[in-house]
């Protein structure tokens, strides 16, 4: 069997991102079930796995990758990085025409490079296989007790990003302290959603129904997970079609404000279509009725479906106040504000646990299609640039955005 050498770059994008596509003890193992890939890493002194610890490993140290057939990554490849007639991986965050990475795209082309995007690389039932979204869940939902915690002056937990690892965010969930009355919802059942309900299961709070939710009083601080027909309903008859819904979401108003009106604290995880109805508007919040005091917006959609996140917030001053009545930012510790935390990318906060969980991924779902057989065609999927110089043809929407005329 032909040789193949794999390379894992150098990040570059600024600023610096220290997760890695795949750990050492991971290239190993893709060596080990793969013996005819040879993988090579570029020196990096920023990432969380050190060179030595590749070294010691037994995986080869370069400087360049010319050698190499595919390159893989975390972030967008600076332009002046790439190396044409070659294979990149990473999430190159075009799909969705984004006007900063347009020339990213351009470059691409040129130099007849096939990018196989990490964002669309999907199973035959159109289910990504891969993404960091576990760990922004996780990161996410912690960050909201912490938040609470500097809110109300009841504890103080440690930023994540200043955690050895996720064993030590575990071990500060053990100072978080409700009041009996306390209730949090969330929102969104993909990746993000089911990561967050691992942090919810390690706190001192129960778990009940979006009915339960509404009408029932409980002595004990609760958490209801809300799916689409929770809080969206159609705007005629407050009624809920899911198949309606997804093609036709304009037509379905937020029926959220019988949550706000009882919730402590917002944790959305969803995914949210622009054509979607808001979610948490700015009414809903400036309402007397509202009782909503902290919101970690693990989604993160600016000016989007939660009226309070205004702007993103970055790792080391993650949270910002949102005043309901003024309508614009203010200190958190404000006693009118809504404490949102919104920082964009959370899964940097756990590099090592992260970049550990996305290799697991990768083993598992996307190598044994891009080194073996690959009947759903995912790789091909998921290649939004062929070595041809040309889209893809599950991309050829992009053309226009390509060429600056949209």
């Amino acid at each position: 069997m032909q040789a193949i050498h794999l390379g894992i770059i150098k990040e570059g994008k600024v600023p610096p991102d220290f997760r890695v596509p795949l750990s050492p003890k991971q290239c190993q193992q893709l060596q080990a079930l793969y013996p005819h890939v040879k993988v090579s890493v570029q020196r990096s002194p920023i990432r969380i796995f050190s060179d030595q610890e590749y070294a010691d490993a037994g995986i080869e140290l370069v400087d360049t990758l010319d050698h190499c057939d595919y390159i893989f990554g975390v972030k967008e490849v600076p332009i002046d990085k790439l190396i044409a007639n070659k294979t990149f991986v990473f999430f190159s965050h075009t799909i969705k025409k984004q006007p900063y990475n347009r020339g990213l795209l351009q470059a691409l082309l040129a130099q007849k490079i096939r990018l196989i995007d990490y964002e669309v690389l999907r199973d035959a039932a159109n289910k990504r296989i891969i993404g960091f979204g576990r760990y922004a869940g996780i990161v996410g939902a912690y960050n909201a007790f912490l938040t609470y915690g500097l809110k109300s002056n009841r504890f103080s937990l440690k930023p994540a990003h200043t955690c050895t690892d996720r064993k030590e965010v575990e071990r500060e969930l053990q100072k978080v302290e409700l009041p009996s009355n306390y209730r949090v919802v969330l929102t969104g059942f993909g990746r993000v959603g089911h990561g967050a309900r691992e942090i919810m299961a390690l706190l001192p709070i129960k778990e009940v129904s979006p009915q339960a939710f509404l009408n029932e009083r409980f002595d004990e601080p609760v958490f209801t997970h809300l799916d689409t027909n929770d809080y969206f309903g159609r705007q005629t008859d407050g009624s809920f079609d899911k198949a309606q819904f997804y093609a036709q979401p304009e037509g379905y108003k937020s029926l959220f404000e019988a949550y706000s009106q009882l919730a402590d604290m917002y944790i959305p995880c969803h995914f949210w279509n622009a054509k979607s109805p808001i979610i948490l508007s700015k009414e809903m919040l400036a309402s007397p009725h509202n009782r909503i005091r902290v919101v970690a917006d693990v989604s993160c959609d600016i000016d989007g479906p939660v009226a309070c996140t205004i702007r993103p917030s970055k790792i080391g001053n993650a949270i910002y106040g949102y005043h309901p009545q003024l309508q614009s930012e203010c200190d958190f510790q404000d006693p009118a504000a809504i404490a949102v935390m919104a920082v964009d990318n959370l899964p940097c906060e756990l590099p090592k646990d992260a970049s550990e969980d996305f290799g697991n991924e990768l083993l598992k779902n996307v190598f044994p299609s891009l080194f073996g057989p690959d009947p759903d065609a995912i790789i091909d999927r998921g290649s939004e640039t062929t070595l041809l110089g040309e889209l893809n043809a599950p991309f050829q929407y992009l053309q226009a955005y390509v060429e600056g005329r949209e």
